[in-house]
């Protein structure tokens, strides 16, 4: 891991509800990718596989 910024899919203040966001990862080659979700109180951080 090279430990890299990617990209930032979203970035922009949403009420409370269930979201869904769709992503174009066809420039990126197979690997394990870390992900960060951030909410006003609480941010998650996690391992996912990308398999092509």
């Amino acid at each position: 891991m090279l430990g890299q910024k990617i990209v930032t899919l979203l970035n922009e203040v949403k009420n409370a509800g269930t979201y869904e966001l769709s992503w174009d990862a066809s420039g990126l080659s197979s690997g394990i990718y870390i992900y960060k979700l951030q909410t006003g109180l609480k941010i998650i951080t996690r391992k996912m596989m990308l398999i092509k």
